[in-house]
């Protein structure tokens, strides 16, 4: 197979282009291959949205990014332009946004919409911004309680290289689904429709929350799967330095390599609790939207529950969530990994009944979970202080007690075996492509 970048730079030579196929004939002429289409094939992970059988390594809809939003309060954002940057975690020659009004209780309507290669700050990469279509039209209404996806862009999006999503809102959501601890700037303009400006002046308020915009998906020109993160802040990566990817997803991300690479989606929320009760959606019911609705989504690794702890849960509660939630990932033909709950000296979070209960749920994670399980990967220990087990390393510890630090994700990312995971053969060679590449005879 030519290489990912290879592709990339023929792509971009070809943007014009119309569809993936097109785009992927075109790149082989520009570099002078052969290219063979071959019919279309049995789905799997990755398989089209629409019920059609694309074939296992052929071009397939990947989710290339993704957040899970919670409810909130209006922000002042009506009559403005959301400009929201996300690193996608997959390459294709075309896109689609997802945006959503989940919690709302009355229609969002959003004006207008691009997308575009981020520059410094609010900044757009001159001449890459693009203006993102539904059904057809450059205005959308997104009924109360929906997420919907947009038209395909023709647009290259290079995995690891930010994208800038621009939204405008006439109108002030009553209750906006809101992803608050993102870690990443964002911005929000002054009053005026500049979705499509590269000029940053209008953009002179940041925030660090992700608005409406909930995923980001892209044609790769060969099916991959991706591993879905299910937790609460220590997924969300609360501890690290904003702006610098240091969560554990993109740690975890940086480890998949060669045949095991797979697109990392982040699916953590701060406070939230594996049997509810917590912020946001209890992991149980926002299954569909993290996972069962992503396409290619294979893996999914949990690890969660401290704030459960703290809340006065015990373990055989935990236990039974855990359980729970893993049969439900295995019945829908999904791979499911379980981890330890790391240690902490935090309030509720360290008092001596959640240590206790601590301990029990992470003896049954590594005797029992893996009878439950595809795999158990064993968090606490990674991060644990070796002279008190209860307590955080030092190293690790981002000052509180509970969360992590920028070393301490790496070490979570680092007890993860890549090797257990599903992978995407198709990027190590794997089965027959839809779009075979070779070199002229």
């Amino acid at each position: 197979m030519v290489g990912e970048g290879v592709w990339v730079d023929a792509l971009h030579r070809v943007r014009g282009g119309r569809g993936v196929v097109a785009g992927l004939v075109a790149a082989a002429a520009v570099l002078g291959l052969a290219v063979a289409l071959l019919p279309f094939g049995s789905t799997g992970a990755s398989g089209a949205e629409d019920g059609s059988s694309p074939a296992p390594c052929g071009p397939a809809w990947v989710a290339a990014w993704r957040t899970s939003p919670q409810a909130g309060q209006p922000f002042d954002l009506g009559g403005r332009t959301l400009r929201m940057l996300v690193r996608p975690q997959a390459t294709g020659s075309e896109l689609r946004i997802r945006v959503s009004n989940r919690f709302g209780t009355r229609p969002l309507r959003i004006d207008s919409a691009s997308a575009a290669e981020a520059g410094s700050g609010a900044a757009l990469v001159p001449g890459t911004a693009r203006p993102v279509l539904f059904s057809g039209a450059p205005t959308v209404v997104v009924p109360p309680g929906e997420e919907l996806a947009s038209d395909p862009l023709v647009f290259v999006a290079q995995r690891g290289t930010p994208l800038a999503i621009s939204l405008y809102l006439p109108e002030e959501p009553d209750r906006v689904a809101v992803h608050p601890v993102a870690l990443q700037t964002s911005y929000v303009s002054a009053p005026g429709d500049v979705a499509d400006s590269a000029d940053p002046g209008p953009f002179g308020r940041t925030v660090s929350s992700w608005f409406v915009l909930t995923g980001v998906d892209v044609l790769a020109p060969r099916a991959e799967n991706a591993v879905v993160l299910v937790g609460d802040s220590l997924t969300d990566g609360v501890g690290s330095d904003p702006d610098r990817d240091d969560r554990w997803s993109d740690a975890l991300a940086g480890r998949l390599t060669g045949g095991l690479v797979m697109p990392v989606l982040n699916a953590g929320i701060s406070a939230n609790q594996l049997l509810g009760g917590g912020t946001g959606e209890a992991p149980a019911a926002r299954y569909t939207a993290d996972v069962a609705s992503v396409p290619g989504a294979a893996d999914v690794v949990l690890h969660i529950g401290t704030n459960d702890l703290a809340a006065g849960r015990d373990a055989g509660e935990i236990v039974s969530g855990l359980v729970d939630y893993a049969d439900r990932v295995r019945a829908d033909g999904r791979r499911v990994f379980l981890t330890t709950i790391t240690p902490s000296t935090a309030g509720a979070h360290g008092a001596p009944f959640a240590v206790v209960q601590r301990e029990a749920v992470n003896r049954w994670i590594r005797t029992e979970g893996p009878a439950h399980a595809d795999g158990v990967f064993d968090f606490a220990a990674a991060v644990a202080d070796p002279a008190d087990p209860a307590r955080l390393a030092p190293a690790f510890d981002a000052g509180d007690g509970l969360h992590l630090s920028a070393a301490g994700y790496r070490a979570l990312a680092a007890a993860v075996d890549p090797a257990r995971l599903t992978g995407s053969p198709c990027l190590a060679g794997g089965d027959a492509a839809r779009v075979l590449v070779s070199a002229p005879r």
